[in-house]
């Protein structure tokens, strides 16, 4: 028998933080959030969503009824609660919540001139750290504007997904964004980078949708995700019964386009790791 030790367990990778954002309204930024934590989940990855939105669209779009929102992201990122201590279950299995309330638009006043007011969901999540059962993914469903939320998130992300609309006005937004994650990158993370950007709403039947698609693929290259999710009304009806789109209709041609996307992130995540220790 050797009498060599046993090999100690390899320590668990970080979770990737990704921040969803997009300041423009209305692109589908928490309905991705949303399905493509469900979708990852699906493919086996432990997720944790953190809805840093006001509106608490993700917290109502995955059945966490306002009730059930003891502790919120509120709470975390004034200081009165741990991160663990916010999160919550959902149906779904493999993805959990850090749900939100109308209580965090008053974060950006109540955090006034705190001297690390930009890295308190950085702090929070950094807690995490030693987890026994560590989440795969880590994602941050971001506020329709650029603001003390969204520069949070940014700050406590490894990279932006943005969610990016098949419309007219969609390139001219985006000028903003980037310039957003450039200063970010600039003060507060500077290794921030943009994880990928996720055309969304879709029409086949619209020329325009080609053209702005063809644009951002010559502006963005490979940063662009192959999947494409379409304009479809089985993923609009979802969050009215408070269900991710994979959950209502799984066959519909939304959801499996969102398992393409977390296909596609899981196999370039996977790549990117395997580059960083090569």
């Amino acid at each position: 028998m050797s009498n060599s030790p046993a090999p100690r367990p390899a320590a668990a990778a970080r979770p990737r933080v990704l921040a969803v954002a997009n300041q423009k309204g209305g692109v589908g930024k928490t309905t991705t959030a949303i399905n493509l934590g469900t979708a990852l989940a699906a493919v086996g990855e432990r997720v944790l969503l953190l809805d840093c939105d006001p509106q608490g669209n993700a917290s109502t779009g995955l059945g966490v009824r306002r009730e059930q929102r003891k502790t919120t992201i509120y709470d975390v990122l004034l200081g009165d609660a741990p991160l663990q201590a916010a999160v919550v279950n959902t149906d779904v299995p493999g993805l959990e919540l850090v749900p939100a309330d109308a209580d965090l638009s008053g974060v950006e006043i109540e955090l006034g001139a705190h001297p690390r007011r930009s890295y308190r969901l950085k702090d929070a999540v950094a807690s995490l750290t030693g987890q026994t059962e560590p989440y795969s993914y880590i994602l941050i469903d971001c506020p329709p504007s650029l603001n003390l939320l969204t520069v949070n998130a940014m700050t406590a992300a490894d990279a932006v997904l943005v969610p990016l609309q098949c419309e007219f006005f969609a390139l001219e937004g985006l000028t903003q964004l980037m310039r957003t994650v450039d200063l970010v990158r600039g003060s507060l993370n500077p290794q921030l980078e943009i994880q990928g950007v996720v055309l969304t709403m879709y029409d086949r039947r619209n020329s325009l949708s080609d053209q702005v698609a063809r644009d951002v693929r010559a502006h963005f290259g490979d940063k662009v995700y192959d999947a494409v999710i379409p304009r479809n009304v089985r993923v609009s009806e979802a969050p009215s019964f408070g269900k991710p789109a994979l959950i209502y209709d799984l066959k519909c041609a939304g959801s499996q386009a969102y398992l393409r996307l977390a296909r596609e992130v899981v196999v370039r995540e996977r790549a990117r790791r395997a580059k960083a220790a090569a």
